[in-house]
């Protein structure tokens, strides 16, 4: 392929450029045959200024005019001139990118942009037969063997096989985006599934309603399951299952979680809790003889504490009495807290005594330990031939409440090791954001925990990349999550969106001059997207193949399921069982 170069000849020509302006070209078409077998998406060359040159350019619009006119040539004898009908077409184009059959040392290449403008009169190609299979060939030839991520074929030509380049897919963070059905979790596994065939893969996957665990399964899982514990889980028996004790949060994440800042004694409780989980870390950090912590630990420094001890502080801030200045012990008055951490300390104790939440208030009392930080993490962070490079992390049993407060604690945890980590020693991380409106809304209508979470996760999209931490967002309603990481992902793999609203957020995302391509997006079949960014170097409709292991997010069979199934007897009666245990089966 290499050899080869686009050859264009007669039956391949359009017409000639008319219109020029700084991203389009408009075409008079001259050969009016082809106009059946012209398409918006259509991929045209106009000639450039060498001949070994050529602007490519994606079609936009085809429209064809009748009017009537003066046939001058076919005047009669008698001076009459008669009236006929004038056929006119056009092709207006976007300017993409620039092919050289010829690049110096190089040939057949391709750069994304135009280096120059089409002059006027400039002959224009249709790019199809074995052009186009040439073309679509080369895009994907230009990402090298190592760096190749193979995602389907492209639309315009099946044989072709879209790749995209792997390192500018991940580094520069990345979004699958997409209306529920449209094939977002098979798109999600087919990456996985590409990422599990190198060495040392290293993805962890938010995952929220528990439809990634059949990569985990089988004789040939891809990945390593794990799950947020429920409350049937709190005696650490299951070692699949994860704990996120108190002590992880920060001091403004664990507020979010109890502290009402509309009572007026708000700032008193946040003094108190502050200055008791201070010492109280402190206390253990000299109980370990960590002296070397102990000189530069903070009040948000992950070191456990006792919470029942903390609730025994506050209590005793809130009961006080003390003695009149000058006068008996037995003459008390109350003393400065009194009465002021109350509602403070009943939101507390409701949160402790949650079972749904005691993953994080409940953990075993090994959690508690000052090693068992380090142990978790490496469950996280290594990979072997038992322990998986990609990790699922199943959150389906995590109250919605804490849901945004968890997932930032986790990712914030993810990249604080990796930023305070030797940067010789830095492993890339990708944390996949699955269903990333339920936890990263956009910041104006975010609530005080969600802010956590966004505080946490607009992090890693703005430096993460220099740490080796990128995200990859996946969401079915894109005008709902944080405006702020979806312009910083600089690619995008677009499925089926039928929402006005999440349409106009992907072409605000989007070059002025690309905005047309996305018209597309409510028309796409199941399994098709447009795959757009830095990783491959031109906008592109493709067919996503089928991973080998499906997610279990299958839209159930509604009407065939009526007629062919009988529904269990029993069924409902172990559903409400489950519901009182909150344990699922």
């Amino acid at each position: 392929m290499v050899d080869e170069k686009l050859k264009f000849e007669d039956k391949d020509r359009l017409g000639k450029v008319v219109t020029v302006d700084t991203s389009r070209v408009l075409i008079s078409v001259e050969e009016h045959q082809q106009m059946t077998s012209i398409a918006v998406g259509n991929l045209i060359a106009i000639q450039g200024r060498m001949a070994s040159e050529f602007l490519i350019g994606i079609i936009e619009r085809v429209t064809r005019s009748i009017s009537e006119k003066l046939l001058l040539e076919e005047a009669a004898d008698d001076g009459s001139i008669p009236l006929g009908e004038s056929q006119d077409d056009f092709i207006k184009a976007v300017l993409i990118g620039t092919y050289r059959t010829v690049d110096g040392s190089l040939s057949n290449t391709f750069k994304r942009g135009a280096d120059c403008f089409p002059q006027i009169d400039r002959d224009c190609f249709h790019l199809s037969g074995g052009n186009l299979q040439l073309f679509m060939n080369l895009l994907s030839a230009n990402a090298k063997e190592n760096e190749r991520l193979t995602l389907g074929h492209f639309m315009a030509d099946e044989t072709a096989v879209a790749v995209a380049n792997g390192d500018k897919f991940f580094q520069r963070h990345a979004a699958i985006l997409g209306s529920t059905g449209s094939g977002k979790s098979w798109s999600v596994a087919l990456i996985l599934e590409r990422a599990a065939a190198l060495q040392s893969a290293n993805l962890i996957v938010f995952d929220m309603h528990g439809e990634y665990s059949s990569l985990c399964e089988g004789k040939n899982p891809i990945a390593q399951q794990y799950r947020i514990a429920g409350p049937g889980d709190l005696d650490g028996s299951d070692t699949s299952s994860l704990f996120i004790p108190y002590w992880l949060l920060n001091r403004e994440e664990m507020l979010a979680l109890v502290l009402d800042r509309s009572d007026n004694n708000a700032p008193n409780q946040v003094a108190r809790f502050t200055e008791h989980v201070r010492s109280l870390k402190e206390k253990t950090l000299k109980n370990n003889e960590k002296n070397d912590v102990l000189e530069t630990f903070t009040v948000d420094s992950p070191i456990p504490y006792d919470i029942n001890i903390l609730l025994e502080y506050l209590n005793n801030d809130d009961t006080e009495m003390v003695k009149r200045s000058g006068s008996s012990s037995s003459n008390l008055k109350q003393g400065t807290w009194f009465g002021k951490l109350t509602r403070f300390i009943s939101r507390l104790k409701a949160k402790i005594d949650d079972r749904r939440c005691g993953f994080m208030f409940q953990p075993p009392d090994e959690c508690n330990g000052y090693g068992w930080l380090e142990e978790m993490l490496m469950k996280l962070f290594t990979a072997s031939d038992e322990q998986k490079g990609i990790k699922i992390i199943d959150f389906s049993e995590v109250p919605s409440d804490v849901l945004p407060i968890v997932t930032g604690v986790l990712a914030r945890l993810l990249y604080n090791i990796q930023f305070w980590m030797d940067k010789d020693s830095r492993h890339p991380l990708t944390i996949i954001c699955d269903e990333a409106h339920l936890y990263l809304p956009v910041r104006d209508s975010a609530e005080a925990a969600e802010k956590r979470a966004l505080e946490a996760f607009e992090r890693i999209a703005k430096e993460g990349r220099k740490y080796g931490v990128s995200l990859l967002v996946v969401s079915q309603r894109p005008s709902d999550v944080s405006r702020t990481i979806l312009s910083q992902c600089n690619n995008f793999l677009v499925l089926r969106l039928t929402n006005d609203q999440d349409q106009s957020v992907v072409k605000r995302l989007l070059p002025e001059s690309m905005v047309g391509i996305t018209d597309i997006l409510p028309l796409l079949d199941l399994g098709e997207a447009l795959l757009l960014g830095d990783s491959i170097l031109l906008p592109a409709r493709i067919k996503l193949a089928k991973p080998r292991i499906a997610p279990e997010s299958a839209t159930r069979q509604f009407w065939s399921e009526w007629a062919n199934q009988t529904p269990k007897q029993d069924a409902v009666s172990k559903a409400v069982e489950a519901l009182r245990r909150q344990v699922r089966t």
